[in-house]
């Protein structure tokens, strides 16, 4: 299964939310080109779920 989508829209993401999703994106390829074993689906939802949290406290924030 491809994972060459961003978890979420980059225009969603503001803030420490995107700082992290930049993190990760780089981090992700860095661990999936690596010779050490790499479980990308639990990667990504565990990105998933930060970012959830991340976008949510900021759209608080900016309310």
């Amino acid at each position: 299964m491809p994972h060459d989508d961003k978890p979420l829209g980059r225009s969603d993401l503001h803030g420490p939310a995107r700082d992290f999703a930049d993190f990760c994106d780089a981090e992700f390829e860095r661990r999936r080109n690596s010779d050490e074993p790499f479980d990308e689906d639990a990667y990504l939802e565990a990105m998933n779920i930060v970012l959830r949290k991340l976008s949510d406290r900021t759209e608080q924030d900016i309310a």
